[in-house]
């Protein structure tokens, strides 16, 4: 048989390239094919969200569905129908899973609120990274239906204030010295702002106690926001201030509400006024008028932030605002991007709130008694002396901003701003099921409460650590040297326009 011929060389290539076609489809299909067999049998694909359990993330527990008594918390707290984050779902948060993090952070607070404000204030800070909870209860905060669930909540430490514990301080060393004596015996703010003193000192020891590595005084309307800090973690943020660094200074933003039926400021308010010391100063008094908008002052409130302080030996507050020490002059920074957001007037009802809460006369000469800032006694005038419509009116034109192209020019300039994840988190939160869940979760302890006929047996089984710490604090070692003559830092205003321009004359 004679030989066959060469193929030509073009049929050869053609050849090649429909076998070379052929494998750059198939192979694709075949590695898709395999994925998917991998995929189905559980294992061989990584897919973060198969890492944890449906409704779980990494620490926390397995949730618990919520059975709520209809009356045991307002709507403000109950999960909404809507659409929500499916890895939210049954958040719990287990004390003992963050045990080997540091630093350690505590936050210590004053309050006479609701489970409605406290909840999501305290889900949101353990978001964020806080360890322990400090919570120096009385009023409304106090009674059983509210403080059993704080209790039941880990991480949680209830303080009542309770005849003894007045008595405890009454033998503070704060009495014995000046620089907060400027405070005494005056109502109202000024006897909040002692009370808070008083309570700071105590929660010192607590927190060294409790191993903390940090402690940050804040009221239940101020939420951490841990701006420039990895993860949204105010334990990241805390963990990177060098350790020569006594105290760090969170300023405050203020809320600015566009409109006057807020029900729930932590989930409804995205808008807030910057700090002067977050703002170019040509931006900040250029802008003083617009955005002040006939206020006495830029902000409605205080404006001098709050401070974290590292736990250590002589630590002292300065006042609800600062710390100090006994020995030394504490080496403090001022944070760039972090802050305070400070909800303050977000409601309406926040007018009579504040009104029932002093019994000063309206008028300008005694307001001056009660507050310590210009708003808050006109606010108390208004409040004290005008109709609910006259009312209405004067918080739409001093409080609330629904001015949208003088919103959107301040957005703009800088002095406004939008922070949308502490409501995102929140929400969340809400919709997961965690504040319902919490509440359900300490009804057998409520119950026990409820039962108890005399208040003071419960005061005094929540009373005896109070009573340790009182001691320490009165038998503290005086150091060799130390400065007790800085005076107590009071909530100030921010810089006023008029003294900058008498600056500048």
């Amino acid at each position: 048989m004679p030989p066959q011929a060469p193929a030509p060389s073009g049929s050869v290539g053609g050849t090649a390239w429909r076998h070379l076609l052929l494998l750059l489809t198939g192979l694709p299909l075949a590695l898709a094919a395999l994925a998917f067999a991998l995929q189905w049998r559980g294992g061989g694909v990584d897919d973060p969200t198969a890492r944890w359990p449906p409704h779980a993330f990494p620490g926390m527990t397995d949730p618990t569905p919520p059975s709520l008594p209809s009356s045991a918390c307002g709507e403000v707290l109950i999960a909404s129908s809507g659409p929500s984050f499916p890895y939210l779902r049954g958040w719990s948060f287990p004390f003992d899973s963050d045990a080997g993090l540091h630093p350690k952070v505590c936050v210590q607070t004053s309050t006479s609120a609701g489970l409605d404000q406290i909840l999501p204030w305290l889900f949101y800070h353990k978001v964020v990274g806080v360890a322990q909870f400090l919570l120096f209860v009385e009023g409304r905060a106090a009674k059983p239906q509210v403080s059993g669930v704080l209790e039941s909540i880990p991480g949680v430490k209830v303080v009542y204030r309770t005849q003894e514990l007045e008595e405890q301080q009454a033998r503070s060393r704060i009495w014995n010295e000046t620089w907060l004596a400027g405070f005494f015996y005056k109502p109202c703010n000024y006897e909040l702002f002692v009370k808070q003193s008083l309570n700071m000192e105590m929660a010192i020891v607590m927190a060294r106690d409790a191993g903390m590595d940090w402690i940050i005084h804040l009221d239940t309307d101020e939420l951490l926001y841990p701006g420039g800090g990895a993860e949204y973690s105010v334990r990241h943020l805390l963990a990177e201030v060098p350790g020569d660094v006594d105290m760090v200074i969170f300023p405050n933003y203020e809320s600015s509400v566009e409109r006057d039926n807020i029900k729930d400021p932590f989930s409804e308010v995205s808008m807030f006024k910057k700090n002067y010391d977050h703002l170019p100063k040509d931006t900040y008094f250029g802008m003083y008028k617009e955005a002040t908008r006939g206020n006495p002052n830029y902000f409605l409130t205080y404006g001098n932030g709050k401070s974290a302080a590292r736990v250590q030996d002589h630590l002292r507050p300065n006042g609800a605002h600062r710390w100090h020490n006994y020995a030394k002059s504490p080496n403090e920074i001022k944070l760039e991007e972090a802050a305070v957001l400070h909800y303050t007037y977000t409601k309406f009802s926040d007018l009579t709130s504040r009104r029932d809460r002093c019994g000063c006369k309206p008028t300008k000469d005694d307001v001056k008694r009660c507050f310590m800032l210009d708003f808050d006694r006109a606010a108390f005038i208004i409040a004290s002396t005008a109709s609910e419509e006259e009312m209405l009116r004067w918080y739409n034109e001093r409080v609330v901003w629904n001015d949208k192209q003088l919103n959107l020019k301040l957005l703009r300039k800088g002095v406004l701003t939008r922070i949308y994840t502490p409501m995102a988190i929140v929400q969340g939160l809400r919709e997961s099921g965690v504040f319902t869940s919490s509440i359900a979760a300490a009804q057998s302890l409520v119950n026990a409460k409820v039962s108890l006929k005399e208040n003071n047996v419960q005061n005094k089984n929540h009373t005896k650590l109070e009573k340790a710490s009182a001691r320490k604090i009165l038998h503290a070692v005086e150091p060799a040297s130390r400065d007790s003559n800085v005076s107590a830092v009071p909530p100030l205003s921010p810089p006023s326009l008029d003294n900058h321009l008498l600056e500048l004359s």
